[in-house]
Formats: C-alpha cells, sequence, structure tokens
C-alpha cells in the first residue's frame, strides 16, 4: 500500500490504540525523518523529490497527531466513524459543566486578586482531570471500543485543555 495513503498508525507501525508505544512512535518516526531527508534526494528526479516531501509533511502531521493524547484520541474517534463533534455538539454532563463554572469564577477571582497558591491549585485540579480522562479514553477507545463514549470525553478534554492554555496565559 502507498504510504501516503496509509492512517497514521499504519504509517507508523503501530497498533491503532489509544494507549501508544510512545518510544516506538519517536523512534519509527526518527527513522523516517532521516530517510526522507532532502540531502538523500539530491540527485533524484523532480517526482521521487516531490514524493518525499509529501512523506515527511504526512510524517510531521501523523507525529504531531500521534503525540497529543487529545488528538491522539480524536483521531482513533474519527478513524472509527465516531465525529467528535466538537464544533456543533457542545452537550456536556451538568456536574462537569458546574466544575468548569466554578475553575473559571476561580480565576476570575484570581485576576482581580493574584494569589500563586490558587493559581498552582487549579493547574494541579486541571492536570489530574486531564489525566483521569487520559484513563477513561483509554478504557473506552482500547478495551471497550466505545466509540460514541469516547467522543463525549473527547470534548470534556477539550475543554480542560483550553482551560489549561488560559491557565498558561494568566500564570505569564
Amino acid at each position: 500500500m502507498d504510504a501516503i495513503k496509509k492512517d497514521f498508525f499504519a504509517f507508523f507501525s503501530l497498533a491503532p490504540m489509544y494507549a501508544i508505544d510512545e518510544a516506538q512512535l519517536e523512534k519509527s518516526f526518527r527513522r523516517l525523518q532521516s530517510s526522507m531527508h532532502p540531502d538523500r534526494f539530491v540527485n533524484a528526479s523532480d517526482a521521487e523529490r516531490r514524493y518525499a516531501m509529501q512523506l515527511a509533511t504526512k510524517a510531521n502531521e501523523a507525529h504531531q497527531t500521534l503525540s497529543d493524547p487529545l488528538r491522539r484520541a480524536r483521531y482513533l474517534c474519527e478513524l472509527n466513524g465516531q465525529d467528535v463533534g466538537a464544533e456543533d455538539n457542545t452537550a456536556m454532563p451538568p456536574e462537569f459543566l458546574m466544575e468548569q463554572m466554578s475553575w473559571h469564577e476561580a480565576l476570575d477571582e484570581w485576576r482581580d486578586e493574584p494569589q500563586v497558591q490558587v493559581l498552582q491549585e487549579l493547574v494541579d485540579r486541571n492536570q489530574q482531570s486531564q489525566q483521569a480522562l487520559r484513563d477513561k479514553l483509554a478504557q473506552q477507545i482500547d478495551i471497550d471500543h466505545d466509540f460514541e463514549s469516547a467522543a463525549q470525553t473527547v470534548r470534556q478534554f477539550m475543554f480542560l485543555d483550553r482551560f489549561a492554555q488560559q491557565l498558561k496565559v494568566a500564570g505569564r
């Protein structure tokens, strides 16, 4: 099969799982980068150089997707026919939304009266929640093969990821 047409997991010879072997991903990525280095194609035809560039582009995109837990989960859902629907499906469990509202309120209060420990507590809580969602995604995707539920979890993870970015900006 043409390497360009392979899914990202097949491209790196990895099983399509959420809990990937990150060391194997890095090893495969470095091997592909080395094999597609422009110096190897100095005397190649234009078509061969274009193909190598396409492979390098795919390798970078695949690596960025698979090395990021959120992007990897979203990609797995889509590979398995489950659109995450983040743009038009914002339904969330009420308890999750209440927690998010309280975190945003705490961040707003912090902005009014900055205290290092308050910001660090929010960072810690967000990181713990993200880890819990990563664990949940590993169960839903790799064990249960429940991609509909995984898509809901991905949407929650996206909320936490956006909040983490807000915390990062606030901490500067």
